[in-house]
């Protein structure tokens, strides 16, 4: 049995137990990188020399006895939007190629705090732009359950090393599905946290009404024990929210009795494939037999998600991206020419198309004459999405769907077509745009692919959407299946 199969209460025991030791869980993480990633890709810079040394130093820490953290010796991936102190970060962009921060991400220093070992950075989509990880400036990830099919986007290198079993867990940014969609298509546990639960201090903006972290695991109570270590309020986070964190594991009862799901019509209407709309059924089915109730409802402005999405994030993203000029931040092309000549060779050739797609449009859109048409009106529809919401919630305990409208599709399939690619996340961006909790887990195949589960809940009501999620892979075995590497 691999160690990757174990969860992470099991691995706290065997450490515990003199069983393992950080060293050899360590190893085992390099030793599988070094054996699949050259077909995978997930990963962009590998810390190998401070893994160890950090495997060393928590080893002596256990012979010591003294007190561990929660996530003490597991080694893990971080998406490379996410930044590191010494350690490459890159956002998978040539802007960006050779940075390396001066100061943590605070969730980067929460993990080490916990006592989790950095193995290395995570391959994405160039700043978080793309939903199927063909956006990075340094090779495309490929899907563990198919090399020729997409993990998903932005963090598809998140779910393919969890899915790969290169690291134990990692953490991903969402911004519009980016950690659930990838989840789904690899059949891992993404979760994304409410809004201001995790710090955004420290991860390179892309939206910043949107970006949240959030952890990609194996399985349910893996997800929890990461959100335990990474949740809490930031001073330097603005937008940080100061609520209580609650214990996540004490959530995992398993007892849904009376529990009222809603699910949206428009989640498994048109448009969605009948395998994955049949897995979703079944997966009622199950929650049914566990004493839930559910009835089909409406969330009227789900059809209008997409177009308001891509106008705000693009809107934020084209104000973010503005300090990477070649003067103040990333890579510099100085031809000779005046200030504006720096500018334009700079940002023409440090990004790639997608990112140039997005900051011309958001421009346009913040732009004098059709700020009020574009950008206001959409700033409107999120409004009504999140109101949508909020009244199924006033009857309904969750709200659960697919993740994605179809499994994981063929690369290069779509990357002629940007709004066949923007409309893959139609079932995840409304959930962002109301700033709510969900994740994805695995519910089933379709032709032997994975399909995602998406079940959403009520702000900062993480506890309640991982007691349902716990307790359906509990009576399942969906999460067990592995791709044939």
């Amino acid at each position: 049995m691999s160690l990757f199969e174990y969860r992470l209460p099991e691995l706290h025991n065997m450490l515990h137990n003199k069983e393992v030791s950080v060293s050899e869980l360590t190893e085992e993480s390099l030793s599988v990188i070094a054996r699949r990633d050259g077909d995978i890709h997930a990963f962009l810079t590998l810390n190998e020399e401070g893994a160890r040394a950090t495997a060393r130093s928590l080893d002596d820490k256990l012979a010591s006895g003294e007190s561990r953290g929660l996530l003490f010796g597991l080694p893990a991936g971080i998406k490379d939007n996410i930044v590191t102190k010494g350690l490459r970060t890159t956002c998978a962009s040539q802007f960006l190629t050779n940075f390396r921060p001066i100061y943590d991400a605070t969730v980067t220093a929460m993990l080490r705090q916990a006592d989790a070992v950095t193995i290395g950075k995570l391959n994405m989509d160039e700043f978080a732009m793309g939903g199927s990880n063909e956006n990075s400036s340094f090779g495309v990830v490929r899907n563990p359950w198919d090399l020729e099919r997409v993990p998903g986007g932005s963090s598809g290198g998140s779910a393919a090393s969890v899915a790969a079993g290169e690291v134990f867990f990692a953490l991903g940014s969402d911004t519009g599905g980016s950690i659930r969609q990838p989840a789904s298509y690899c059949g891992v546990v993404g979760f994304k946290p409410t809004y201001g639960l995790v710090s955004r201090y420290g991860l390179v903006a892309f939206a910043s009404s949107l970006d949240q972290i959030g952890p990609v695991t194996r399985n349910v109570e893996d997800s929890a024990y990461v959100l335990q270590a990474i949740a809490g309020y930031d001073p330097k986070d603005s937008t940080s929210a100061k609520v209580d964190i609650p214990d996540y594991l004490s959530a995992l009862t398993g007892d849904i009795t009376g529990l009222r799901i809603a699910v949206p019509k428009e989640y498994i209407g048109e448009g969605v494939d009948a395998s994955v709309r049949e897995s979703v059924l079944a997966a009622l089915k199950v929650l049914e037999g566990l004493g839930a109730v559910w009835e089909e409802v409406s969330l009227p402005h789900t059809e209008y998600a997409v177009a308001a999405y891509y106008l705000l994030s693009s809107s934020e993203a084209s104000s973010n991206l503005a300090r990477f000029d070649g003067v103040r931040y990333g890579a510099r092309v100085d031809e000779g020419g005046g200030l504006l000549e720096l500018y334009l060779n700079s940002r023409s050739r440090g990004f790639g198309p997608e990112v140039k797609r997005r900051i011309m449009l958001g421009t346009y859109a913040l732009s004098s004459g059709y700020y009020d048409a574009y950008y206001l009106k959409a700033q409107k529809v999120r409004t009504l999405i999140k109101q949508d919401f909020d009244e199924v919630f006033k009857k309904y305990d969750v709200v659960i769907g697919p993740t994605a409208p179809t499994t994981a599709f063929k690369l290069g399939s779509q990357t002629e077509d940007p709004l066949t690619m923007y409309l893959n996340d139609i079932l995840t961006i409304p959930v962002s745009l109301a700033g709510i909790p969900a994740v994805s887990i695995p519910c089933g195949l379709a032709d032997g692919l994975p399909v995602g589960l998406q079940i959403i809940g009520r702000e900062f009501d993480e506890t309640t959407v991982l007691r349902v999620a716990h307790a359906f892979e509990q009576n399942t075995e969906h999460h067990k299946q592995r791709p044939q590497l």
